[in-house]
């Protein structure tokens, strides 16, 4: 008798993923997940919560007190940030470069904010220059701005940003998702009040679970919009003068109250996505962090170097390129999908399209986390070059992984070789 299909075990095909993320998760991090689960007021558990926040400060280069994680993907993570600073009617200025710019204008939108919007040639970053005129201009409460846009592969440049918003008493709020731990994020030092992050980049676990750190002239703002929920309000609790948040799963003020050593009650925390986290910052504290950001940039400068030896065309601002993702123009005489599924269909690997304006024109390719790895390189790029040739396309017969080749043979001279060993995932 045949075996009912949702009867049988998850299985899934191997895959190689090499496109703007989700990527393959360190198997030291599947592991860490598979740990047995804990009581949410355990003092084991509630040590582990302690040394996730410790760990993470150093992630996001901030010694802000206030660092934990938000139980849900990374866009829980940016929807918390934002819902618990923009009050109805704040004004929020938004520079949008690629479509996670897009995302911040609606979910500040959805808080109530007058929302201003700043518009680049996806493909371009903003000077400094502009974003602080745009300041002067319309003077925000708010600015909300992407690090890295994986729809564009580009990289904002934040040195200034901080330091401006606070001279002018503007709170800062940044998306890292996409670039932290494989782009160099120093928080603090660049004075950025709020910064969310997620796994399935460049920390090398699975979406799930959000990293925040928050300055403590943020906690302060979040803190006057503090109103408990009836039934577990603390003796003698007397709410924030600020309007109550909107959310309540992504109130800010109560999650850090939960995150506090008075461990007020808000949710359950989602243990085994607490133990990925932890592993996922772990991972890359034992590697160091300036050694995972060299690993990240060597694997850029490889990949690029293959791509240019097929006789493709890079996209966008090479100056202001993200290290962990590439964009290249697809060529016209192929049907980009249609390479795209042959390179899923007989190499197991996965590439990306891209979004709005960019759909159908550009490939992404990106090598990050556990995937930023100079064999997976090779991988993405003998497939590209295989199915190129399948589809028709002989414009170079170089060899592009040699051209990789050569870029880490040159960067040995410099940095030292990060060699991560696969682990197999087979049973």
């Amino acid at each position: 008798m045949p075996i009912d299909p949702l009867l049988k075990q998850v299985n899934p095909p191997p895959r190689l993923m090499m496109g703007p993320g989700p990527v393959n998760a360190d198997p030291r991090v599947q592991r860490a997940m598979a740990a047995d689960l804990l009581g949410q007021y355990d003092p084991a558990m509630t040590e582990y919560m302690n040394e996730v926040m410790a760990l993470y400060r150093e992630i996001f280069q901030a010694n802000y007190h206030w660092t934990f994680l938000i139980d849900g993907t990374s866009r829980a993570a940016i929807e918390s940030a934002l819902v618990s600073i923009i009050e109805p009617g704040d004004k929020t200025l938004v520079p949008v470069f690629g479509r996670f710019g897009h995302l911040l204008t609606e979910i500040a939108s959805r808080c109530g904010a007058e929302v201003i919007p700043l518009h680049k040639e996806w493909g371009e970053v903003y000077t400094a220059e502009e974003i602080g005129a745009a300041l002067d201009e319309h003077k925000p409460k708010v600015l909300a701005i992407c690090q890295g846009d994986t729809s564009t592969t580009m990289l904002q440049p934040l040195e200034e940003i901080g330091k401006l918003c606070a001279e002018r008493g503007v709170l800062s709020y940044v998306d890292a998702t996409a670039s932290i731990a494989g782009n160099v994020l120093d928080i603090e030092d660049w004075e950025i009040d709020i910064c969310t992050a997620g796994l399935q980049k460049c920390l090398g676990g699975p979406s799930g679970s959000g990293p925040i750190t928050i300055s403590d002239r943020a906690a302060e703002v979040i803190k006057s919009r503090w109103h408990v929920e009836k039934g577990i309000e603390p003796v003698g609790f007397v709410p924030g003068e600020g309007s109550r948040i909107q959310s309540n799963y992504l109130d800010l003020a109560m999650i850090m109250a939960y995150w506090s050593p008075e461990r007020l009650n808000h949710h359950t925390e989602a243990t085994s996505m607490l133990y990925c986290a932890r592993e996922c910052a772990r991972c890359v504290l034992e590697e160091g962090l300036d050694k995972s950001i060299a690993r990240h940039e060597i694997g850029s400068r490889a990949m690029v170097a293959g791509l240019k030896a097929l006789g493709l065309e890079l996209f966008g601002d090479q100056k202001n390129k993200m290290s962990n993702v590439t964009g290249v123009y697809i060529p016209k005489e192929v049907d980009g999908e249609a390479v795209r599924r042959d390179m899923l269909l007989h190499f197991g690997v996965e590439i990306g399209t891209s979004f709005g304006p960019l759909h159908g024109k550009i490939w992404r390719l990106g090598a990050m986390g556990y995937n930023a790895r100079k064999d997976t390189i090779l991988r993405v790029l003998n497939a590209l070059d295989s199915c190129l040739r399948l589809h028709g396309r002989y414009l170079t017969w170089e060899d592009p992984a040699i051209a990789a080749l050569e870029v880490y043979k040159e960067s040995e001279q410099d940095v030292p070789n990060i060699e991560i060993s696969p682990v197999s995932n087979s049973k």
